[in-house]
């Protein structure tokens, strides 16, 4: 089996199977570096307790058959401990002085370690040009009193007032909120390194309680990064996050590699990870389950698309797998900057309510434009709607008014949202439950395409289904056994597309322009 090496760290390296299967293998191989062996099923692997700045010769078994990789780890300038600063590591002092110091002091191209405890903190701060290394058994446990946690404001005016220097955000407002665990402001070349857990401790906080309700300021994420240039985040483990887990926002060149996010089920708006505003992120090898969207990937509202316009674009998704949550891979709602290129593949998609998921809705703007965005080669498990795209999602104080829920034809305006081209192809969906693909467009304003393009559904037997409204929006029935639903679409394109045990037995269009069918069966 052949394989790639996607990241060289200062102690540890990230490889990828070139394999099309989704996220593991069928069967366990051996990965070789030095005298270790690491017996694994996944695609996407790092190896630690590598020595910095040093050649190691990495092999893959699979099958008897081997291949091999040199690499050569990044050089490292010091390594500060974080008990020589006065770190205790005992899960009750309150370690963020001595830990904000080792990182204040750590100079260029160094690593602060936080070795095997648990550091009881309120947010940190990183500086550029350094990495944060969680080891082995090490945990940064947040605070549990909301007093003790810094705000960042939302927007400070410049001093000749021409200007605006954003550090808060809500989604998708520039608002006042708590500072993360984990904050990095206008950094560049940064690594946080596991394998350690970040954990937000939120259960033991009030952070879900009245979520909705701004106090004092809005809830923190555990991992905040704010315009920051080439991060990378490796064999990280996020849980118990008291909003969003992981937030990059204004950021480019970012890599997020063999993550594992969890939050409880029922926890409020604790999407795994929200890429919003950023240029060229990858994905690889990461697992989120959590209370609301695995991934949801946003430009933010209306005002930061007019003052500080910046579209997410260029965004590789691989070889994850995500578990329970609203949808999979969300795009929206808060994208009124746009979102396009973006590419998700070779993933499993376990138990989450929706797969591929869609949203907008009129008052994003004509900046929001949601386009080319590729699903293929997906594995649905459970999902109980594979694929929903919806412009009349009802979020923000405004969402239930008549200027977003009417379906009558409004004028297309500054204020009118697109949705250009999705694709999703080579995809399995077992035990659907409501619908295999539900699409709702404006009707001044069709999804432009959708393609469906290989796929083969089966929904749960009749007796296990329970109706749902796939897509949240006002006045919209529930549905179970449902195959296709498509309203104000200008193309729709299904091609060779089999559906087991639903329903009906041909696609529902209404005001769809152009339909494409070649190949779609229904069985049973």
């Amino acid at each position: 089996m052949e394989f790639k090496i996607v990241d060289v760290f200062k102690r540890s390296v990230t490889i990828e199977l070139e394999s099309d299967t989704c996220f593991c293998q069928e069967k366990t191989y051996d990965i070789r570096i030095d005298d270790r062996i690491i017996t694994t099923d996944k695609n996407v692997v790092s190896v630690t307790g590598l020595l910095p700045d040093h050649e190691y010769e990495i092999v893959v078994e699979f099958d008897g058959v081997k291949s091999n990789r040199c690499f050569r780890t990044q050089a490292e300038s010091y390594l500060l401990n974080v008990k020589a600063f006065g770190a205790k590591g005992d899960g009750i002092t309150n370690d963020t002085p001595a830990i904000q110091a080792a990182i204040s002091a750590c100079p260029e191209n160094g690593t602060v370690l936080l070795p095997a405890g648990t550091y009881y903190v309120t947010p940190l701060f990183l500086k550029s040009n350094m990495t944060l290394w969680l080891d082995e058994g090490a945990t940064l446990l947040g605070d549990n009193n909301r007093e003790h946690y810094p705000i960042m404001p939302g927007m400070v005016r410049s001093t000749d007032e021409k200007d605006e220097f954003n550090l808060g955000t809500w989604e998708g407002n520039p608002l006042d909120s708590f500072a993360s665990l984990i904050t990095g402001i206008d950094l560049e070349n940064v690594d946080i390194v596991g394998p350690g857990t970040l954990d937000g401790n939120a259960q033991n906080a009030d952070w879900w309680v009245n979520p909705k309700v701004k106090r004092v300021a809005w809830r923190p994420n555990i991992l905040y990064l704010c315009r920051c240039n080439n991060v990378r985040v490796q064999n990280i483990k996020v849980q118990n996050s008291p909003a969003w887990n992981v937030h990059p926002y204004y950021c480019d060149n970012l890599a997020f590699l063999n993550l594992h996010i969890q939050n409880p089920s029922d926890s409020p708006n604790t999407d795994g990870l929200d890429p919003e505003s950023c240029k060229d992120v990858l994905v690889l090898g990461t697992v989120i389950s959590v209370g609301d969207d695995c991934m949801a990937i946003k430009s933010g509202k209306y005002y930061m698309s007019l003052n500080h316009h910046k579209a997410t674009e260029n965004m590789v998704i691989r070889n994850c797998k995500f578990e329970k949550g609203h949808g999979s891979v969300t795009v929206g709602s808060e994208a009124a900057g746009g979102v396009k290129n973006i590419r998700v593949s070779q993933c499993i998609f376990d138990g989450t309510d929706r797969g591929l998921r869609i949203k907008t809705r009129r008052g994003r703007g004509e900046r929001s434009v949601l386009d080319d965005i590729v699903f293929e080669k997906i594995k649905m498990n459970g999902v109980h709607m594979p694929f929903t795209v919806n412009m009349f999602y009802f979020c923000d104080p405004d969402g239930h008014s008549d200027y977003v829920q009417s379906q009558k034809e409004a004028p297309v305006d500054e204020m009118t949202p697109v949705i250009g081209s999705i694709i999703a192809r080579d995809i399995v969906c077992e035990d659907v439950n409501a619908c295999v693909l539900c699409a709702v467009g404006l009707p001044e304003r069709p999804i432009e395409k959708l393609v469906l393009e290989n796929i083969k559904a089966s929904f749960l037997p009749e007796s296990e289904q329970v109706p749902e409204r796939p897509v949240m929006m006002d006045n919209f029935q529930e549905m179970k056994g449902r195959s296709v639903y498509a309203k104000n679409v200008s193309e729709l394109v299904i091609r060779n597309v089999t559906i087991q045990g639903a329903s009906d037995s041909e696609p529902e269009c209404i005001g769809v322009a152009k339909t494409d069918v070649d190949g779609l069966r229904y069985d049973g």
